[in-house]
């Protein structure tokens, strides 16, 4: 079965068409087609707290292309979610009365804590250490999200304004580190133990090129690795020497900066990237109301 999603990040538009289908009683998601647009929509809002018409122009045709898109897949069902950016932009419900009026999308806004319970359901992978706490870690253009679970039981759940475009704007307080470093001290019993999962396209990146994709595994080595090489590098070499696209390659390197600091921190020495995200936890959400549904007719 086809579902949609729509993702409207701080950095880029997202959408997600997925198959989902469950083998002994667990169900997956598997990408069927992404298309990936970098609206950059973070760019103005950490700065000008705003999203310029230009942008916003460029959002509504991109959304407009991913009506077409879901208009011609016609999946059984699809949403469409907005996050930090557009969450904080002073001018954020006009862009979204807009798209509703212009696109026809209705677009909900999520905050850190919704967006970081939706990516933690679609996690599938298992542990060797099973009875240690874990940590879901996104990272994004706008914020961090940190989810702390102890089996199914969920400890903690916060977001930090700690993000990717942030940091390249200069626009991250000293508070928010305090905040986010409080946090992970809670966690100091299971220092050490920590099963630490991270998504984001930035970590799923990092884990591509310097990872083991295969296993989801990306040691602490080779993230500490992977971020003193790009470092090393300017905006331009990253581009034209390492072949990332510009709207990766500025983010990449402070991304790993949030990664590192948390990992550092709890002294993990891997973190499983299992190239999970929103748009995968909004399609399994789907699915879930439509298996729900089902059953309520059948019954």
């Amino acid at each position: 079965m086809i579902f949609a999603a729509v993702d409207i990040g701080s950095n880029a538009a997202r959408l997600l068409f997925a198959n989902v289908f469950e083998v002994n009683e667990k169900t997956y998601v598997e990408k069927a087609t992404l298309v990936r647009i970098p609206t950059r929509l973070g760019e103005d809002v950490y700065s000008i707290n705003s999203i310029s018409d230009a942008r916003a122009d460029n959002l509504i045709k991109t959304l407009k292309a991913f009506s077409l898109l879901i208009e011609v897949y016609n999946p059984i069902a699809y949403d469409a979610c907005a996050t930090a950016a557009m969450r904080e932009a002073v001018n954020g419900l006009e862009v979204l009365e807009r798209i509703r009026s212009e696109v026809g999308f209705n677009v909900r806004l999520i905050d850190g804590i919704e967006e970081a319970n939706i990516i933690r359901r679609t996690n599938k992978i298992g542990f060797e250490q099973p009875d240690n706490l874990t940590m879901y870690i996104d990272v994004g253009g706008g914020s961090t999200d940190i989810s702390i679970m102890n089996h199914h039981e969920i400890l903690d759940v916060q977001s930090f304004k700690i993000g990717t475009l942030r940091l390249l704007k200069e626009s991250v307080k000293e508070s928010e580190w305090d905040r986010l470093n409080d946090l992970l001290r809670k966690c100091s019993r299971d220092f050490g133990t920590l099963n630490i999962i991270g998504s984001g396209g930035n970590i799923n990146k990092i884990n591509k090129l310097y990872g083991d994709p295969v296993s989801y595994t990306l040691s602490l080595e080779q993230l500490k690795d992977a971020y003193f090489f790009l470092k090393d590098f300017s905006l331009e070499e990253r581009i034209d020497k390492l072949g990332l696209r510009p709207d990766r390659a500025d983010v990449i390197v402070p991304a790993a900066e949030i990664f590192l600091f948390i990992m550092n921190i709890v002294q993990a020495d891997s973190i499983l990237v299992p190239k999970i995200g929103l748009a995968d936890g909004l399609v399994y959400q789907l699915y879930e109301k439509h298996k729900k549904k089902g059953e309520n007719d059948f019954e």
